[in-house]
């Protein structure tokens, strides 16, 4: 009885280390996947912002050429 026991207790604390390193590795997964999103939100406005800076440039300068010419 106490052989089993021991093996018990040696079965659980085998499952509880792969549990623990399965729970931090989904831990890191998640914090890496929310640093990716906020990445790629950031880029798109970044993107947004510079296409519409792009756009009044090109606006201004034909509205300039055309006052010049």
């Amino acid at each position: 009885m106490a052989e089993h026991s021991k093996q018990r207790i040696a079965a659980d604390n085998h499952f509880l280390r792969i549990q623990t390193k399965w729970l931090a590795r989904n831990r890191i997964m998640s914090e890496s996947e929310s640093i990716a999103l906020a990445r790629d939100a950031n880029t798109a406005r970044l993107k947004q912002l510079r296409l519409e800076k792009d756009a009044r440039d090109r606006e201004s300068s034909a509205t300039g050429s055309r006052r010049a010419g």
